[in-house]
């Protein structure tokens, strides 16, 4: 591998006119400049990904050069359309995208295919049904949430009893990757007999998280276990748990393994998460989006790998 410097911004100031009249051309021997647009960047997992793209790039000198994006807020939806027409008029010749909403995303990634520029989707899949009335096809590369939420379902059943009641706290109902997650964690406590006593957004936010999950306690004060569809979400649950004086007696999950998670799986204070790999996941779309721009792949989704997390035994 070859070293190189990653690219925060890129100025196109004196291209040529060839350039102007297709954004998503280059001169001759210059590396494709790819952005890398996501989510919050408060969010551990999104930081995690945005370091694991940086180096990537720096260990793949002349490859490729790099602009890393990110939004204030999962739900800054109109932030991240900006973005991507920033991204278009500065002449991208790829976006690799983690979108905060499956459908809201497809027009202007439309318009960016038009413009000749290689759009793959990531974390969080776009809407097919939105897809296709746009006319488009954008590859999907991540994981199978569903199943990975299912695993950690099912790891949480293991402490609990036939009949329990649980919680379920979900991300932005609209995002494709919250509604697998919230399918999964249903899919394990169905089949373990649970009796789901409440699913309630706190899209994706800790903060939000401990209110919502501080108010389902009062009311519930049988539950058994909060499955939260994200680690932010696991950490303001946690923190409610806590509050509650039921540490111990209310089990929590995430999804993620961010770093923040560690210590609360050492103390037993969340039993499970799911890892996804956030420092590879904009790596896998990074080195898709290389192949397509080389003519080595034809556009289809490609899976990515999602694994369990447990307490460690004590």
């Amino acid at each position: 591998m070859r070293i190189g410097v990653v690219a925060l911004a890129l100025l196109l100031s004196g291209c040529g006119t060839d350039r102007q009249a297709n954004p998503a051309a280059r001169a001759a021997g210059e590396p494709p400049r790819i952005a890398l647009v996501m989510k919050s960047l408060a969010n551990e997992f999104f930081v995690t990904m945005a370091d694991g793209a940086k180096a990537h790039q720096a260990a793949n000198s002349g490859s490729f050069t790099l602009i890393v994006n990110g939004i204030r807020n999962e739900s800054d939806l109109t932030q991240q359309v900006a973005l991507v027409e920033q991204m278009m008029a500065q002449g991208v010749q790829a976006i690799v995208i983690a979108p905060a909403d499956s459908r809201a995303l497809v027009p202007v990634l439309a318009k960016a295919q038009r413009q000749g520029i290689v759009v793959v989707n990531i974390d969080n899949k776009l809407d097919e049904e939105t897809l296709k009335q746009a006319g488009i096809d954008i590859p999907f590369v991540g994981p199978d949430n569903r199943a990975g939420a299912k695993d950690v379902g099912e790891a949480v059943a293991k402490h609990l009893q036939r009949g329990d009641e649980v919680a379920i706290l979900e991300g932005i109902p609209t995002a494709f990757n919250a509604q697998q997650r919230r399918l999964g964690f249903e899919d394990a406590m169905r089949e373990a007999g649970m009796r789901v006593v409440a699913v309630q957004s706190a899209h994706w936010e800790q903060d939000r998280a401990n209110a919502v999950a501080a108010a389902i306690l009062r009311e519930h004060p049988g539950l058994k276990a909060i499955l939260a569809s994200n680690d932010n979400m696991a950490l303001g649950a946690a923190a409610a748990v806590r509050q509650a004086g039921t540490t111990g007696q209310v089990h929590v999950a995430g999804f993620d393994n961010i770093a923040a998670m560690r210590q609360l799986l050492q103390e037993g204070r969340v039993l499970a998460t799911a890892d996804q790999h956030a420092d590879q996941l904009a790596v896998f779309g990074i080195e898709y989006a290389l192949q397509i721009l080389r003519g080595e792949s034809q556009p289809q989704d490609r899976q990515t790998p999602v694994d369990l997390v447990t307490t460690p035994s004590r």
